[in-house]
């Protein structure tokens, strides 16, 4: 039989193991069902942050244009 092999310590540990493991589902389950697992977190903002654009000049534009030429390419 495989468990002569296995000593009182390391079925000690296992046993501790799923212990810990079942009291901390059990305390995330407490925590969801109370409907505040994220208390601590602060609330997200309702509305995006405001976009920043920059005017590229027509060289920029020209450069940027040719970047995209050249990645796209490849596919």
């Amino acid at each position: 039989m495989p468990d002569e092999h296995i000593s009182i310590l390391q079925s000690l540990g296992v046993v501790v193991l799923a212990l810990a493991a079942v009291v901390s589902v059990l305390g995330l389950v407490g925590l969801v069902r109370r409907g505040r697992p994220l208390h601590a977190l602060p609330h997200q903002r309702q509305a995006p942050p405001h976009r920043e654009s920059v005017e590229l000049t027509p060289a920029e534009r020209d450069a940027f244009a040719g970047l995209v030429r050249q990645l796209s390419d490849g596919r």
